[in-house]
């Protein structure tokens, strides 16, 4: 059976406070409906992971459903730390294959700037194994993701800069989006001299806290952005449990599930966005894509490869780095960037763009969403 999007919304990403979880997730919901025509939906999915510990809001489906009018339909959340919105979609597409739906409303939503740096970091860590020794030591999602850094540049000649490029490029991208949280210029000089968050990485190498909301409409009656693959897969939830540390298991099985169902290969895919929720995160999950060769990834970041005009263009949206990381919505406002780009009317437009690829990860590398669209 083939799926189709039909339409997509999205609030703008930062600090917003004017704005509550439920007003972000109906607004992209209702734009995301008027973008489709205003059909008759079958079922709502939303990803979000934090709406019950930090806004004390959970029954988020059932609250789309009646305040749009949609119905007596069945809703759900998902909950799949930050790749809740990848999840949600995949569940979305699995209940129209099964012939139970026809036409579903996924929404992904966060609001997360109301509370203090350490009731958020509270909250995220729950994305991690609290029960385990690494936890107990005091290992958070910046340790993880810079112990992976620092190892990265003990077996390749990649440096401090090769992330900063990752972070510069984003950051370029970003200021094109009128949606995106940063879109102040910066510098290679300002990156690497930011402020220490854990060695290596700085305060541009991880993705911000972030208010946000993004919507897609799926269904089973054609349209002109087809759905090639939807794969998912589960990784180590635990440091010591890694056969590899630069190898990220969860975003490699699901790619290549999703290259298999889709009948193509990393060569084929026109732009992609990937889960950077460090900028180590990009170039590691780049090369488990296939895209680049492993230990070879900075290779192309330094040759400009992952720009738009590059040979892959890699989150031409500015990424979780710079459009924002608003968790449950982030796996969404991923596909969101995708379809422009296949409509042809994308931030940093990709010229020629027909096929897409969306990478949303969870956790340290716990779960991983792997998407891809055709314009047709």
């Amino acid at each position: 059976m083939s799926i189709y999007v039909h339409g997509i919304g999205m609030t703008p990403f930062g600090k917003l406070e004017d704005r509550t979880l439920k007003d972000l997730m109906l607004k992209a919901s209702f734009e995301a409906l008027n973008d489709a025509g205003n059909p008759e939906v079958d079922a709502v999915f939303v990803g979000n992971f934090m709406g019950g510990s930090i806004n004390n809001q959970e029954i988020l489906g059932a609250i789309v459903a009646n305040d749009l009018g949609l119905g007596y339909i069945p809703t759900a959340k998902v909950e799949g730390a930050c790749a809740s919105g990848g999840i949600a979609f995949r569940q979305a597409v699995l209940g129209i294959m099964s012939g139970e739906y026809e036409t579903v409303l996924v929404v992904g939503v966060e609001k997360m700037k109301h509370v203090s740096t350490l009731d958020v970091t509270q909250a995220i860590n729950a994305a991690m194994d609290n029960d385990s020794n690494e936890k107990h030591a005091g290992l958070t999602f910046p340790g993880f993701f810079g112990v992976l850094a620092n190892r990265y540049f003990y077996e390749t000649d990649a440096t401090k800069e090769h992330l900063a490029m990752v972070a510069l490029k984003n950051r370029e991208n970003a200021i094109n989006h009128p949606l995106a949280q940063f879109k102040k210029p910066t510098s290679i000089d300002e990156i690497i001299n930011a402020r220490l968050i854990t060695e290596p990485l700085g305060l541009f190498d991880c993705s911000p806290t972030t208010d946000g909301a993004s919507a897609i409409v799926i269904s089973k009656e054609k349209s002109n952005i087809k759905l090639l693959a939807s794969a998912q897969a589960s990784g180590p939830t635990q440091m010591q449990g890694a056969e590899d540390l630069l190898s990220l298991p969860a975003v490699r099985e699901s790619g290549r599930i999703a290259y298999e169902k889709a009948g193509l290969g990393p060569r084929d895919i026109d732009v992609v966005e990937i889960h950077d929720c460090f900028s180590i995160t990009e170039i590691i999950s780049s090369e488990e894509l296939g895209f680049f060769n492993k230990r070879e990834g900075y290779k192309a970041i330094e040759e400009g490869k992952t720009k738009p005009n590059g040979e892959i263009p890699i989150n031409t949206s500015g990424g979780l780095l710079s459009k924002g990381h608003p968790i449950g919505a982030t796996g969404i406002s991923q596909l969101h960037q995708i379809v422009l780009q296949l409509r042809g009317n994308a931030p940093n437009q990709v010229e020629g763009a027909r096929i897409g690829l969306a990478q949303n990860l969870g956790g340290t590398g716990s779960y991983s969403t792997v998407h891809i669209l055709e314009k047709v």
